[in-house]
């Protein structure tokens, strides 16, 4: 072997061992999602088809129901003060951690919309909800709502949004370069994406500083593996998905809208709620000022007055009520 030979395949040996040491390094996901795991945690599970789903439960047996469906990523405890409202009110309110975060399975799925509105679906077989229910999206749970309204109408009695996705840009040219790349792209995501999804939190507030242990609260679930698999595949299958055409989609379904947005949300910024307003010309509207991208926390109680209203404003007509 010449030495220009020798060096060279001498870098590539020094490249791949720091490369795997690096792996190992920043890697937060060191344990398996199991049982053991979830001894203790509050809430329920339940085994659906693709996995188990933790859903949490709140209110009165035989109040209203209201299922929260969460963003991209932050699970299901980013309704915690919407539940307590809705629920000190009388409603029965169910909230569920997506597939691939919070406390429910990760499989090796697609992570499109069959699978979100499926998991949703059967969750709501699996409590026994045979009469409409209301349903409450925020961020990325805008899209999956939306397609649960588009695909199952009449389950569903009013739809709110809150601050929903609205585009999906396409990825820098590198980061096109590496998910072309299956190693490349697992050690990327592993080692860069997943590590910063935590420290990125923060910005969805205007004063993150009024919620302190936000970022700690989300660390938990990055241990577990198969996260950054859901967090890539996630992004990846909404990619070419034409928002604006979805939720015209939701408008041709007829079900009551609420759309609500804070006016200085920096993840979906506050211009896109006129498209959306246009593709759904019925929905009632609040801006919410002095609010980034989860305005239902940082001006509570503006926001859940509303949600109350608007759900006032749409009464069950049956006499019957959901049952557990």
């Amino acid at each position: 072997m010449s030495r220009p030979l020798r060096i060279a395949v001498g870098l590539l040996v020094a490249i791949l061992a720091i490369g795997a040491a690096t792996y190992q390094w920043k890697n937060p996901e060191t344990t398996t999602l199991d049982a053991a795991a979830r001894t203790g945690a509050p809430g329920k599970f339940v085994t659906l088809s693709q996995g188990v789903t933790h859903y949490q439960v709140d209110g009165p047996d035989s109040g209203r129901v209201v299922i929260l469906a969460h963003g991209a990523s932050v699970p299901l405890y980013i309704w915690d003060s919407t539940a307590v409202a809705l629920s000190s009110a009388g409603f029965r309110v169910i909230r569920y951690d997506r597939y691939g975060f919070g406390l429910s399975d990760r499989p090796d799925a697609a992570y499109d919309s069959t699978m979100f509105v499926k998991q949703l679906d059967e969750l709501a077989d699996s409590l026994r909800l045979t009469t409409p229910f209301d349903l409450m999206g925020l961020s990325f749970g805008g899209f999956v709502t939306a397609h649960y309204v588009r695909v199952h109408p009449t389950r569903v009695r009013t739809l709110t949004l809150v601050d929903p996705v609205a585009q999906s840009g396409a990825p820098a040219w590198y980061l096109t370069a590496i998910n072309a790349t299956p190693l490349l792209r697992e050690w990327f995501w592993q080692t860069v994406g997943v590590p910063a999804a935590a420290n990125g939190q923060s910005s969805d507030f205007l004063h993150p500083a009024h919620f302190p242990g936000w970022v700690e609260r989300y660390r938990p679930q990055l241990a577990y593996r198969g996260v950054g698999r859901a967090m890539r595949r996630t992004r990846s299958a909404a990619l070419p998905t034409d928002f604006m055409a979805m939720y015209e989609a939701v408008a041709k379904a007829g079900v009551p809208v609420l759309l609500i947005w804070g006016k200085q949300d920096p993840v979906v910024p506050f211009m896109y709620s006129d498209s959306l307003r246009i593709r759904i010309p019925a929905a009632e509207f609040l801006a919410v000022d002095s609010s980034g991208h989860l305005p239902h926390m940082e001006q509570s109680a503006i926001v859940h007055s509303k949600m109350l209203a608007f759900l006032a404003a749409h009464p069950v007509i049956s006499s019957s009520n959901e049952e557990d």
